[in-house]
């Protein structure tokens, strides 16, 4: 791999400085590239509304640079809300994006004043009915093209056309009209066309309740699934917007929605470097021409979306010379913990027990996942730079 495809020199080098007296494993995230990336997909989506996917990376310091740049907020839970609200973000800026969600937290939502909540369940939406009255409504959309993503959401959310239009009956039924609809193409989605597949099913949606209901619905939430840029390189931004806004101006023409979107990796995945050490390099036979190499960072403390080798992340090292297959492996006593043995990295013949490992674009969905002292070892610490001058 070639590290100037992922950091510039700049970069690189103020991450290695920062790097060197820390002990591993650990993540470095850019604060600087957080704020860049933010302005990137406003500028690129100029009149949709941006919901930060707060379980991508939900630090403090994170939050503060998108509340400062004016973004709005997805929630998972009370609890991402709660850190929310201390930070001072105002209730309407902030979306519950779960299906999944008990009624107390529900209410405790409710009464912290969030008013615009998800739902793909008769059960959920009629406590929303009952507990969150007055409340903007949205029901997701189950996309089948999304399992062509690094990592698919589909089946556990969303529901199917037909269910969609009976809760909308089912809202209107209660004197509710549904506020939008929503759909989610998967994360790390690189096939553009699945969009258009979704949002085709949306305006029919749109166009169903409209006659059949007298349903007028306003928004469309597209989630996110935008790429960071992994192992395989990811299309620019710029054409998944070129296309996206394509499908809205042939689908919904001068009755356009409101459009919501929901980045989460697309903003913070590119923005963190971890940095693992070797800590033993074996061979399991003489017959076998791959090297087994294991980390201190593994499925348990950083790696978890190397389950099933879904996301491939860039992995550098500053040795150079012959390179040879590897497994790349964690440390911890659990068969599990194997990060890559099907796919197999190329790394220096040369590498040593204490060398490190910089896995890149680990800005999203590492430190927050880090298991709590599995085999007694500790969450993965995370550093934060702020200025490029330091």
């Amino acid at each position: 791999m070639n590290l100037r495809d992922y950091l510039t020199s700049s970069e690189w080098n103020r991450i290695k400085d920062f790097s060197e007296d820390k002990e591993t494993p650990f993540l470095v995230v850019d604060l600087k590239k957080v704020k860049k990336n933010y302005i990137e997909m406003k500028n690129n989506f100029e009149t949709a509304d941006l919901y930060y996917a707060v379980k991508a990376s939900p630090s403090v310091e994170v939050l503060k640079v998108l509340i400062d740049q004016g973004s709005c907020f997805d929630i998972a839970s009370i609890y991402e809300l709660d850190r929310l609200l201390s930070l001072g973000v105002e209730p309407d800026r902030i979306s519950y994006g779960n299906t999944i969600k008990k009624v107390k937290d529900l209410k405790y939502a409710y009464e912290k004043g969030i008013r615009l909540f998800v739902t793909d369940s008769e059960l959920d939406l009629l406590n929303i009915l009952e507990h969150a009255p007055g409340s903007r409504i949205f029901i997701r959309l189950l996309v089948e093209g999304s399992n062509s993503a690094d990592w698919p959401l589909a089946r556990k959310f969303g529901c199917s056309l037909e269910e969609v239009r009976r809760l909308i009956t089912i809202a209107k039924d209660y004197g509710v009209d549904i506020y939008g609809i929503s759909f989610h193409v998967g994360s790390q989605q690189r096939n553009i066309l699945v969009w258009e597949y979704a949002l085709l099913k949306v305006k029919e949606i749109f166009e169903w309740a409209k006659e059949y209901e007298d349903v007028e619905l306003e928004m469309i939430n597209m989630g996110g699934g935008f790429p960071s840029n992994y192992y395989y390189p990811a299309e620019d931004l710029e054409v998944y917007s070129e296309n996206i806004k394509r499908f809205l101006e042939q689908f919904f023409e001068d009755k356009m929605p409101r459009i919501i979107l929901e980045p989460g990796r697309s903003l913070a995945g590119n923005t963190g470097v971890l940095v693992s050490e070797i800590v033993l390099i074996s061979q399991k036979n003489q017959f076998e021409n791959f090297r087994w190499i294991y980390q201190d960072a593994g499925k348990f403390n950083g790696l978890i979306e190397t389950l099933d080798e879904s996301i491939k992340y860039p992995v550098y090292t500053e040795k150079k010379g012959e390179k040879g297959e590897v497994v790349l492996a964690g440390p911890t006593c659990d068969s599990m913990d194997i990060m890559y043995e099907d796919f197999k990295y190329e790394l220096p013949m040369n590498l040593e027990i204490g060398d490190r490992l910089y896995w890149l674009s680990t800005g999203a969905y590492t430190s927050s996942y880090c298991a709590v002292e599995f085999n007694g070892f500790p969450p993965m610490k995370t550093y934060f730079i702020e200025d490029s001058s330091k």
